[in-house]
């Protein structure tokens, strides 16, 4: 036989292995005919099968090299490359996350048998289910913003994840990653959303990135995660403002030095409705102009108000804002007379409006009402331990 290549093509819908090998000499006998079915046998396998379709992504991926040794393994598909984990002994390698449905992947391996180099190329497609699971939503998510340092993150799903175990899939799925690191948890507040508290409050002055890795994930009756989603929040200046509802004065502190000291004028008390609350409040966002009606009540009846309101900033879900209140500017400072808001001079409430970022720290004592930790963003008013009770992975 003249010396030359030996290129073997393997049995199936597309898998191609090609084994280089020299061989040279003529004696034809047993020996070397036994040497050419062992090179002829597939020293590479991969699961799933090529030409496979509607595998499942959340289905596993794995490269093993049934004689040799693995080189190399890609897994490419949808655009990209899927990440995978060669083993120490590089006898297989597994893909590390689920894939995206209805996607065309292909498998290349490389590996050595008896010092002589095999490759492999392989070919699947993943189911198209007819139920996905998207990000409809991550909070916070305006373009050159900056949150302050109590901020939560909100990522919101397109259906609801209900199952429990589903629940704890989806939180293995989403990664925050803060360029100055610290403990936080998931909690779920509705089935279709869940958020994000860290332990103590974010370092100033970084960037924090999050990851929704669903592409793929199940989460049961069919539904399979269409496809990641990515945001990065910027975290400002550390803003906290320290305010006493009995005292009716609040200041405002930026990075541990103190910026203003602001009178206000809070709710009256002759109500729980007219009560301002205490505890830890999250500025949630500067509404400017807005109007103010009374919850409940129509034109006619007792107590009915409707005020129009500048430089609004709001601070929980039961219409509690800072405004500006230009008609009892007088009595800011000393005495509380409004609906439940914290009514500021027309100068401070412009001033407040126009330096708060959302997730600033409100927090507020000398009221006999304390704020629920779900009205609004008061997630601070739970302890940590209990927050991380709302965790599918508690």
């Amino acid at each position: 036989m003249a010396k030359g290549r030996l290129g073997i093509a393997v049995a199936g819908t597309g898998a191609v292995l090609v084994l280089a090998s020299a061989c040279g000499g003529s004696g034809g006998g047993k020996s070397s005919q036994g040497e050419l079915a062992a090179e002829a046998s597939t020293p590479i396998a991969v699961t799933p099968g090529d030409g496979a379709t509607a595998v499942k992504p959340d289905g596993p991926v794995e490269v093993r090299a049934t004689s040799g040794t693995l080189e190399s393994v890609t897994l490419q598909g949808g655009g990209g490359a899927v990440a995978g984990e060669l083993s120490a002994d590089r006898k297989s390698w597994r893909a590390s996350r689920t894939l995206r449905p209805g996607t065309a992947y292909t498998v290349t391996a490389q590996g050595r048998r008896n010092g002589k180099p095999v490759s492999l190329t392989s070919r699947f497609t993943t189911l198209k289910p007819s139920k996905t699971l998207r990000v409809v939503d991550i909070t916070p998510n305006r373009t050159g913003e900056k949150v302050g340092v109590g901020m939560p993150v909100f990522v919101r799903f397109n259906r609801a994840v209900a199952d429990r175990s589903a629940k704890a899939a989806v939180e293995r799925a989403l990664t925050v990653t803060p360029e100055k690191p610290v403990e936080g948890a998931w909690r779920w507040i509705g089935d279709d959303q869940v958020v994000y508290r860290t332990k103590t409050y974010w370092a100033p002055y970084q960037k924090v990135r999050i990851d929704a890795r669903i592409a793929g994930l199940g989460v049961g009756g069919g539904v399979y995660g269409a496809e990641d989603a990515t945001a990065t929040m910027r975290i400002g200046a550390k803003r906290i403002t320290k305010g006493n509802i009995a005292s009716h004065h609040m200041t405002v502190y930026q990075d541990g030095k103190k910026l203003r000291t602001i009178p206000f004028s809070a709710g009256n008390g002759s109500t729980r409705e007219y009560t301002t609350t205490s505890g830890v409040h999250l500025l949630m966002g500067s509404e400017g102009h807005v109007t103010m009606v009374s919850p409940g009540r129509k034109p006619g009846d007792p107590g009915y108000y409707k005020t129009e309101v500048d430089w609004a900033v709001r601070f929980s879900n039961s219409g509690e804002y800072t405004h500006s209140a230009p008609w009892n500017v007088g009595i800011q400072g000393s005495a509380n007379t409004s609906h439940g808001c914290l009514n500021l001079s027309p100068a401070n409430a412009r001033w407040y409006h126009e330096t708060a970022q959302r997730g600033d720290v409100l927090d507020l004592t000398g009221s006999s009402r304390q704020v629920e930790w779900d009205n609004g963003w008061s997630f601070w008013q739970l302890s940590f331990a209990k927050w991380k009770a709302g965790s599918a992975l508690s």
